[in-house]
């Protein structure tokens, strides 16, 4: 009997490029094909064919408290038979924006969009008509949405401007952005000391999360926020993963670093689409209709997205859940590299907040260069074990994983009952 997924994919090649509307969902980075899901509740969702699965993906970070969660769900049917979208102004865009001005400090005012992607382009623009200058530093293995600027991979030396990484992007647009290493803190200084005068901005996953997760080293922030006060340039945190997801006040406030401007995004949509940038008032004032930079939005502030938003952002309020959630994540982690230690299995594993990393080496890795080190094979092997198993791990050794609040031991204890049978049998 042929699988309702695989037909599913079948048909979605005829009619969508590559079967996917995102790139990673297409199982391309570790074979096979798509898992095509039809419902979510709590720590679980089903696919096609019936099969319940573990989510430790999450829709890529969102979900903190699970799918479909009543309150959440509520607040979206009550916002939807009011009406689905208007285009001029709403309370609840005033009452979202003041929560998130309240909670992270660093952000005076703050304007929303309907992605990641798109907050990540404005904030870039903002920063380049506040500043007068051209060019950014981004880093190896940090994602900012597929603006072309960011789309921009490292060049052939150590510090360098950076070459396209998608065919499309012009090298005139990609010779603006330096690529540096994360966590180099020698590069950066290096990079302000011969363009500091040119540049517009920084911008930097404060934990990246799109190289696997990778934790900034002691120095590094503080290095960021130093350098760009002492030329001028803004400095961007894009905390699109991070923001709501690894504390209340984000990894700004867990690392005591105030950036210029901070983009941010799933968690703030509860699961709709939804994001925002923010920031020093001085900044933000740049942006029409109050000054010369343009950025607009038909379905900016949609009234449904907005109350799935702040549904979320009132129930993760509520005391002790970031302290739950770590506390969860961690023992994730921990079980995990327990498993491989009784086989001798060179992996590691880290989290911070409701994030966590899983890799195929030795050593918990600081860099793009050591994530690609990482045993690629073994984690698409492992994957699909686990996948058999009806555990759902990221399709990619390259992006990090989630827990939500509805993960609980027994979840916990199922994922490592998959993962000692997997590991014993490992050769």
């Amino acid at each position: 009997m042929t699988s309702r997924n695989h037909q599913l994919f079948e048909q979605s090649q005829q009619f969508i490029p590559g079967g996917v509307n995102s790139p990673v969902r297409a199982f391309r980075s570790v074979g096979g094909e798509p898992v095509f899901f039809q419902r979510g509740e709590g720590a679980y969702f089903w696919d096609a064919d019936g099969k319940s699965y573990i989510d430790y993906v999450g829709s890529w970070g969102p979900l903190i408290l699970g799918h479909a969660h009543p309150e959440v769900v509520q607040a979206v049917q009550a916002a939807a038979q009011k009406g689905l979208t208007f285009g001029a102004p709403t309370e609840a865009e005033l009452n979202i924006a003041q929560l998130i001005c309240r909670l992270l400090p660093s952000i005076e005012q703050v304007r929303l969009v309907s992605s990641g992607t798109e907050a990540g382009m404005s904030a870039i623009r903002l920063a380049r008509g506040f500043t007068g200058r051209s060019k950014i530093i981004k880093f190896e293995g940090c994602y900012h949405g597929h603006d072309d600027s960011l789309l921009v991979k490292a060049g052939s030396g150590a510090l360098t401007f950076g070459n396209p990484s998608s065919a499309g992007v012009p090298a005139e647009t990609a010779g603006h952005t330096i690529v540096l290493d994360y966590n180099d803190s020698r590069g950066i200084e290096e990079a302000f000391n011969q363009w500091g005068k040119d540049i517009a901005a920084v911008i930097v996953e404060p934990v990246a999360g799109n190289m696997n997760l990778v934790a900034p080293t002691a120095d590094f922030l503080n290095k960021l926020r130093m350098l760009c006060t002492q030329a001028g340039s803004v400095l961007i945190f894009d905390e699109v993963m991070t923001g709501f997801r690894v504390g209340l006040t984000c990894a700004q406030g867990l690392y005591q670093i105030k950036p210029d401007l901070t983009i941010l995004g799933k968690v703030i949509g509860g699961g709709m689409p939804m994001a925002a940038f923010g920031g020093r008032r001085d900044i933000m004032q740049c942006l029409a209709p109050l000054g010369p930079v343009y950025q607009a939005g038909t379905l900016s502030g949609n009234p449904v997205a907005v109350a799935a938003g702040l549904a979320t952002l009132k129930l993760v309020q509520e005391q002790g859940f970031y302290e739950q959630l770590a506390n969860r994540t961690q023992q994730l982690v921990n079980g995990l590299v327990a498993e491989a230690k009784k086989h001798a299995i060179d992996f590691c594993a880290q989290s911070v907040g409701g994030m966590f990393g899983i890799y195929f080496r030795k050593d918990i890795p600081t860099s793009f260069a050591e994530v690609m080190q990482c045993d690629k094979n073994a984690f698409n092997r492992f994957f699909h074990a686990m996948l058999e198993e009806g555990i759902y791990f990221a399709p990619s050794a390259f992006e990090a994983g989630f827990v939500s609040s509805r993960h609980g031991n027994d979840e916990l204890n199922k994922t490592f009952a998959a993962a000692e049978k997997i590991f014993k049998n490992w050769q």
